[in-house]
């Protein structure tokens, strides 16, 4: 894809995840908004979509631009927010192990794009990205606990279950976009 592709690609997702942000501030009690601590996601998700342009700039700049990582960087908290605006957690059973599966490959992939960029090996790059996901899981799960977990009395039954299986699923989607940085984001750094 050409740099212009990736620039389009990439506002796009930007400007979806915001809209859907947007439309989650004005109408907090819609469906899939209410009591999924959208408050949280409203102030963390553009400053989370900012790390990749702001690390870039003041470390990169003279480096081409990693739209690849940005867009891959994006894309989870849009396909969450997407999810909530569509009330797909509580209306398909599948849907938030879906996520955590498939949107910690997404962001492991989009981290392994980075990392084959230094002068490293297969394993170390496949095991900072293995880490990086697993980091960044436990976070999240700290922080769902903080945003709507801990105040929430109906959630209290089920939240440690629940919990574990986010762990091991969003483990499983690390070790897939790990696997991925190891394999062929190597070999695509090499061609």
């Amino acid at each position: 894809m050409s740099t212009r592709g990736w620039l389009v690609l990439d506002l796009a997702v930007k400007a979806a995840l915001l809209l859907l942000l947007g439309l989650a501030l004005a109408f907090p009690d819609a469906g899939g908004f209410e009591g999924k601590g959208m408050t949280s996601r409203i102030v963390g998700y553009p400053v989370a979509i900012l790390i990749v342009p702001a690390v870039w700039w003041l470390a990169f700049r003279r480096s081409p631009y990693p739209y690849a990582a940005d867009v891959l960087f994006t894309l989870p908290f849009l396909i969450d927010t997407a999810g909530n605006a569509l009330d797909l957690y509580d209306t398909v059973d599948w849907w938030d192990d879906a996520n955590h599966l498939v949107n910690w490959a997404i962001l492991v992939a989009g981290f392994g794009t980075l990392i084959v960029r230094l002068p490293i090996g297969r394993l170390n790059a496949a095991a900072l990205a293995l880490g990086f996901g697993a980091v960044t899981h436990i976070l999240w799960e700290l922080v769902e606990y903080f945003a709507f977990i801990r105040d929430n009395p109906d959630e209290f039954d089920t939240a440690y279950t629940d919990t574990l299986g986010d762990l091991a699923l969003s483990l499983t989607g690390s070790a897939i976009g790990a696997l991925l940085t190891g394999t062929l984001l190597q070999r695509l750094r090499r061609g």
